[in-house]
């Protein structure tokens, strides 16, 4: 049995959640609905503005890794922090949760930059705009992967967001290396359209050289394969891939391998906050795949737990989400 059933590699930040109107949004430039990078004065200047937030330990892989580790799965995480006040939370909250977390921390002397975070604004529907200030999440490098920590997962997986780094696909070769090597398997979400957009070419290589397991949403199959028909798309995907796994909102998921495809209905939930309703479907899909559930429960778990983060401000689990899964009859 290998030590680890699923290590995430991502950006480690801090979220940094307030509800905005409308209004905000356009007065301060802010484009809804996406993720934004920003520079440390932005950062500091839309702290300022906003109203009463949240701060809770985030990053898109950390939060799949936390919703892993909250079902009791044996998990790991990879990402880059300093050794600061934001980044001893992040690190204080994801091992809370059950994870390993052991990447160095940049030293308290280093200059230039902080713990990464995202500043999320909530609009009344829901929606969430991110705006990300990266900080030592950027410069995840070779040196922070561990070929003996890859070649206990058997799984790994990859945070879209992190092709923005300068060193990080490299990083992302050397996990998929030492892990591929052992007989573990890879799986990558797409993150957002737009890192989509800009990194195009390089996603597609890994996905068909070394992906397992892809996930993405609507918007982001649609950017990838560049097409405004989503079964066009899940098809091109699906012959890529060996398993597909889209979310499509409201609409549920659709699921995807061997040629064969489900759709999985979602639950209605009232829509308090859209942040890290991928994160927690992935997590709880991946959860459901090592202990040997089909792919069309593992999406139904997706599913479940997708609306429970959805229910509540914050990227993390509140609620059992063993003892939902049992409501609904998923396990």
């Amino acid at each position: 049995m290998k030590t680890f059933q699923v290590v995430g590699i991502g950006n480690a930040m801090v979220d940094v959640l307030a509800q905005a109107g409308e209004g905000f949004l356009a007065d301060n430039g802010i484009e809804k609905g996406i993720m934004q990078l920003i520079d440390m004065p932005r950062a500091v200047e839309l702290y300022s503005r906003i109203g009463l937030a949240r701060e809770v330990s985030g990053g898109s892989a950390a939060n799949t890794i936390a919703g892993i580790a909250h079902l009791g799965g044996r998990t790991a995480y990879v990402g880059k922090v300093k050794d600061d006040q934001l980044g001893a939370i992040f690190a204080h909250d994801l091992r809370a949760q059950g994870a390993v977390f052991e990447t160095p921390m940049a030293a308290k002397s280093t200059e230039g930059q902080e713990t990464g975070r995202c500043i999320i604004l909530v609009t009344p529907d829901g929606e969430r705009s991110m705006n990300t200030y990266l900080g030592w999440s950027e410069f995840l490098t070779p040196a922070d992967i561990d070929p003996e920590q890859m070649a206990q997962a058997e799984w790994i997986y990859l945070e879209g967001y992190r092709f923005d780094g300068p060193d990080s696909q490299q990083a992302f070769a050397k996990a998929i290396k030492a892990c591929k090597s052992a007989g573990g398997r890879v799986s990558i979400t797409l993150s957002d359209p737009f890192c989509v957009e800009r990194h195009r070419a390089a996603f597609r290589r890994m996905i068909i050289e070394d992906t397992d397991l892809l996930f993405a949403n609507r918007a982001e199959m649609l950017s990838m394969y560049q097409t405004a028909d989503l079964d066009a798309a899940l098809s091109q995907a699906a012959a890529e891939v060996e398993i597909v796994a889209c979310t499509d909102g409201a609409n549920g998921a659709y699921v995807l391998s061997g040629g064969e495809r489900w759709h999985v209905a979602s639950v209605p939930t009232e829509v308090v906050d859209a942040t890290g309703a991928g994160d927690l479907f992935a997590g709880a899909f991946l959860w459901g795949l090592t202990q040997g559930h089909s792919l069309e429960t593992a999406g139904r778990l997706g599913c479940i737990a997708a609306s429970e983060v959805i229910s509540h401000i914050g990227a993390r689990p509140e609620a059992d989400l063993m003892a939902l899964f049992r409501k609904h009859g998923a396990v």
